[in-house]
């Protein structure tokens, strides 16, 4: 019994004391992810633990399970309501921006690693996308509410982003392994080649996950009706997710797409009979993140980084501090975010496992550079969650994109300002009687000339200027119209 009573020991008991440390340290602000990876560097031939780990395709198949099960517990917690504010802009930084910030992210690439260009763009394909599992752990476990614009903004984007990051993957790996099909075609026939793959990849992806996630919900509700327990629906809907997972990628289609989408139709279709699930998904979803990252941390090798380590940390501030932020604030100019808005989702541009996992790709298909490629992937991971990861809810307060806690009342009134106004009121009248330069349209009502002013849908926290006072929203209704109104003057 010893083949088994041996590894399991050793495996639950790394887990075991991962997760202690991680219950600690998160605390003070380090990333519970980055406990996991640290486990299993320890536990690698370069730690004390010293065990040789080297089964890429093991590590592949669990880090895409793994990712699936996290998308499926990120779409089931993803309301409708989120995408009134969040959907347009997370859509675009989805897909170009994904795209802008691998361009970018290649020229560091050529320049530091003397990269040419084809594996230089992979490379950026292979960091170009934000992590769900990061940015879903770690906004949930920094401390602060952020507003609804910023929270669901970053939470849609990197829940729909790794399709268009598998995809520039896939398609480059195509472009440059010798031999493949896609290689062997002229230039305009293998662009054509990749369109399709494109049109494919989300198509079956979007498709699948929306009717399947139809379908799941109407059993859902027949199954809660039997007063199933809340295990035993998140077992069902954990199969389900990955039978739609498996089943996409095996038609070609986005997996990871089909996955999210199917969670997020399921939760807001047979919402009340999804609900009793969500506890035992989280920790469905824990158990993921954990195998997955102290898998991931075994199958590096430090003493292999260290010859290209400050190039590798070249790329990875180049990717933090230039192409993200230019990515973000392109993508985002049409839709009015404000500068500290932009400046937070930039920041919030987290680095996980699925950066590794798709540097597996190149590995497994035998490319140029391959080894390289995850070595600088490993590395710009490490950097995103060590820099990123401890700062956001710092970050945040002093960005002033997070709402107070309600027991802070400095803090509310900073936000909310001192008088509650009736947001029914004409603005005319508001300013005759705070002695405020009367604006244009004074006869509209307070609610609706802010959210004029707005340009977008407003938010819980949004604030105007009029003359020198500042109208804040309090409250809003459920269809998204502004609710309550706070008013404070300067001076």
């Amino acid at each position: 019994m010893d083949i088994l009573n041996l590894p399991l020991f050793a495996a639950a008991a790394l887990v075991f004391a991962s997760v202690l440390a991680g219950l600690y340290s998160a605390r003070i602000g380090f990333s519970f992810l980055l406990v996991f990876l640290f486990a299993g560097l320890l536990a690698g031939e370069d730690g004390p633990g010293g065990y040789v780990f080297n089964d890429v395709r093991m590590s592949f198949w669990v880090g895409n399970v793994a990712l699936a099960v996290i998308l499926l517990d990120g779409g089931l917690r993803t309301r409708f309501s989120t995408f009134r504010t969040g959907l347009k802009p997370a859509a675009l930084l989805a897909t170009l921006g994904v795209a802008l910030t691998a361009c970018l992210t290649a020229l560091a690439g050529m320049a530091m690693l003397d990269l040419p260009w084809g594996p230089a763009l992979l490379l950026g394909a292979i960091v170009g996308s934000t992590d769900a599992a990061a940015v879903f752990a770690l906004l949930t476990r920094s401390g602060v509410t952020l507003n609804e614009r910023v929270a669901s903004t970053l939470e849609i984007e990197s829940g729909v982003n790794d399709p268009m990051a598998v995809y520039l993957t896939i398609g480059m790996i195509g472009l440059l392994s010798a031999g493949s099909a896609t290689a062997a075609l002229p230039g305009q026939q293998a662009f054509a080649v990749l369109a399709l793959t494109f049109v494919e990849q989300f198509g079956w992806g979007t498709a699948i996950g929306a009717v399947s996630g139809l379908a799941c919900a109407e059993l859902l509700r027949q199954v809660a009706a039997r007063d199933a327990g809340g295990g035993v629906l998140a077992l069902l809907l954990t199969a389900a997710g990955l039978s739609v997972f498996a089943g996409t990628g095996w038609l070609g289609g986005s997996g990871f797409l089909a996955v999210y989408l199917f969670g997020l139709i399921v939760a807001n279709r047979a919402a009340a009979a999804a609900a009793p699930a969500l506890s035992a998904l989280d920790g469905y979803a824990w158990l993921a993140q954990a195998g997955m990252f102290v898998l991931l941390g075994l199958l590096a090798t430090p003493t292999r980084l260290l010859p290209e380590l400050l190039p590798a940390l070249g790329v990875a501030l180049v990717l933090m501090f230039i192409a993200r932020p230019l990515a973000v604030a392109l993508c985002l100019r049409p839709f009015r975010f404000s500068v500290r808005e932009t400046t937070f989702i930039a920041w919030v541009g987290l680095r996980g496992a699925v950066p590794i996992v798709l540097a597996m790709f190149p590995l497994l298909a035998g490319t140029p550079h391959a080894v390289l490629l995850f070595d600088v992937a490993f590395v710009v991971v490490l950097t995103s969650l060590l820099v990123q990861g401890g700062t956001i809810g710092w970050l945040a307060q002093r960005l002033g994109v997070a709402l107070p806690d309600s027991q802070d009342e400095r803090a509310t009134r900073a936000i909310f300002r001192d008088f509650d106004l009736d947001p029914r009121l004409p603005v005319g009248e508001v300013c005759a009687f705070y002695g405020l330069p009367r604006p244009e349209d004074a006869s509209l009502p307070v609610a609706a000339w802010m959210e004029r002013a707005i340009g977008r849908p407003p938010v819980v926290g949004d604030a105007v200027p009029l003359g020198a006072a500042v109208l804040a929203v309090r409250a809003l209704e459920p269809d998204g119209r502004i609710a309550r109104v706070g008013l404070g003057l300067s001076g």
